[in-house]
């Protein structure tokens, strides 16, 4: 007897030592979580409180950061550093499209080669990425182009359409047609939900990454069939919000720019070409294209929020699908958009790339294991998704990096000291599309904002006294005021990786 179980201790122990491991250095799956990052395109912060599901499953069973940011208003800038970790300045993808930005500069300059998937395939991790990668993905010659550091690949080719588009899938292109089952969002929830079984079921022992990027609510502002009308005139009838910084009507403080914009009743009713019809040669910007009365505004918004509908039911039915697959428990599941939108704040009809506001705010919730329920009231930037997740996987985050993990808050440990200022950065030169927003540089922090133009103009609001920036203080404040801002501004447009913290934290 005492033969027999020394065999079985000798086999039990061989078996358990011979396992093999993902590859790199990493523990088993069971001690390494998964890691779902679902982000958004345009969708605002107030957004939020119409995704009903999203803010209980996320927000409120999970963690809810109250003053999200990013760095960059602006779509591929932002998801540049959102891949990578830095403020726009340091990845230098300035635009939505060469020679300043867009997917050809992120590639060219070799950034695909150190993005947050790159670090977690190093680890061993499966990855996955469905939907929306960067602006202009991908030429004609370039659109079977896979990048580095993704196992499974589903890359909307183009943009700005919720039918007839087509999607590269794994170096093949599949085209999808007008039907109700190809609508977009749809089409990207059942991949994501799919993917989460497949990857269940595997024999491998590998933790799964997915990066999930549907474009809604971007317009056009097409809701799935099933959701028309649900905020129409047989609906609730929601309109835009009307903050007091709704078309306001006193801008003579405001830089030029905005003193150019004409007042909502001296508008005229012209084509929406959108930032979609901008990337396929035509002209125009979203801000120039103008929605003539506050009706046509309360319909575009309506049609947006019936766009979010989907977009709920995509990240309860992936919860769901985590759930089934017996993976919930250990996901972290993000939520959060690239940039936010304006309808009509400060005579902006519709649009971004602005530094109010209404643009640099978004949504970000967290869920997963050990994540407590509650609300962050620090700021946090769009260029800390990456360590964070690096730091959550066990991932080593290169040390270019100018943003600093969220971790310490999702395990219930706020670390005691975090940054109280951060950079916010445009750039309208070059090949940019809308121009009307001249290039600058901005310091917000968590009083105060103060926005300098490369054309001289300047802009300064007491956040505190003045949330909707309507009197922008910078011909009156306290001089002093004025230099310890300038003096923090120079230091962030200056920074690189720790430098980057250091001045964000500076007192």
């Amino acid at each position: 007897m005492v033969g027999i179980l020394l065999l079985c201790l000798v086999v039990s122990l061989l078996v358990g030592c011979s396992g093999s491991a993902p590859d790199g250095d990493g523990a088993q799956a069971s001690d390494r979580p998964n890691v779902v990052f679902v982000l958004a395109d345009d969708m605002r912060a107030d957004d939020f409180e119409y995704m009903p599901q999203t803010r209980q499953l996320l927000a409120e069973e999970g963690l809810a950061f109250e003053n999200a940011f990013v760095t960059h208003s602006l779509c591929c800038p932002s998801r540049a550093s959102i891949l990578r970790g830095q403020y726009t300045h340091n990845h230098q993808v300035w635009t939505n499209n060469p020679p300043d930005g867009g997917f050809s500069e992120f590639r060219s300059m070799g950034h695909e080669d150190s993005t947050v998937a790159t670090w977690l395939k190093e680890e061993g991790y499966q990855t996955a990425l469905i939907g929306k990668y960067l602006n202009g993905y991908a030429r004609r010659d370039e659109e079977t182009h896979v990048p580095p550091g993704w196992d499974e690949w589903h890359g909307v080719l183009g943009g700005g359409s919720y039918y007839d588009y087509r999607l590269n899938e794994n170096g093949q292109v599949v085209s999808y047609g007008g039907d109700e089952q190809d609508y977009q969002t749809d089409v990207l929830a059942d991949k994501a939900r799919d993917y989460v079984r497949r990857v269940a079921k595997s024999a491998s022992p590998s933790p799964f990454f997915l990066y999930l990027a549907p474009g809604t609510p971007h317009g056009p502002f097409v809701p799935a069939p099933r959701h028309e009308g649900a905020y129409g005139e047989d609906g609730p009838g929601v309109g835009a919000p009307r903050p007091p910084s709704f078309y306001e009507s006193d801008v003579s403080d405001k830089p030029e720019w905005v003193r150019d914009l004409p007042l909502l009743e001296s508008v005229e009713e012209t084509t929406d070409a959108g930032e979609e019809a901008t990337e396929e040669g035509a002209t125009g910007s979203d801000e120039e294209s103008a929605i003539g009365t506050e009706e046509m505004i309360d319909s575009a918004y309506r049609n947006r929020l019936e766009m979010l509908l989907s977009l709920d039911e995509m990240v309860a039915g992936l919860v769901d699908e985590l759930r089934a697959a017996g993976e919930l428990d250990n996901t972290y599941v993000f939520f959060t958009s690239d940039n936010g939108y304006h309808f009509g704040e400060h005579r902006i009809n519709q649009g971004k790339r602005t530094v109010y506001e209404e643009t640099v705010r978004v949504p970000l919730a967290v869920r997963g294991p050990g994540v407590p329920a509650g609300a962050v009231e620090q700021m946090a930037l769009n260029i800390d998704h990456a360590p964070t997740i690096a730091e959550l996987t066990g991932a080593s985050a290169p040390e270019f990096v100018d943003g600093r993990s969220l971790a310490p808050f999702l395990r219930g440990a706020p670390p005691e000291i975090w940054r109280s200022a951060f950079l916010i950065q445009h750039y309208s030169g070059g090949n940019a599309q809308h121009r009307s927003v001249p290039t600058y540089a901005a310091v917000r922090t968590e009083t105060h904002k103060y926005v300098d133009y490369e054309n001289g103009d300047r802009e300064l609001y007491d956040l505190e006294a003045d949330p909707y920036e309507l009197e922008s203080l910078h011909e009156s404040a306290d001089p002093t005021l004025i230099a310890g801002l300038e003096a923090r501004l120079e230091a962030l447009r200056a920074c690189a990786s720790e430098s980057c913290r250091e001045a964000e934290s500076a007192p």
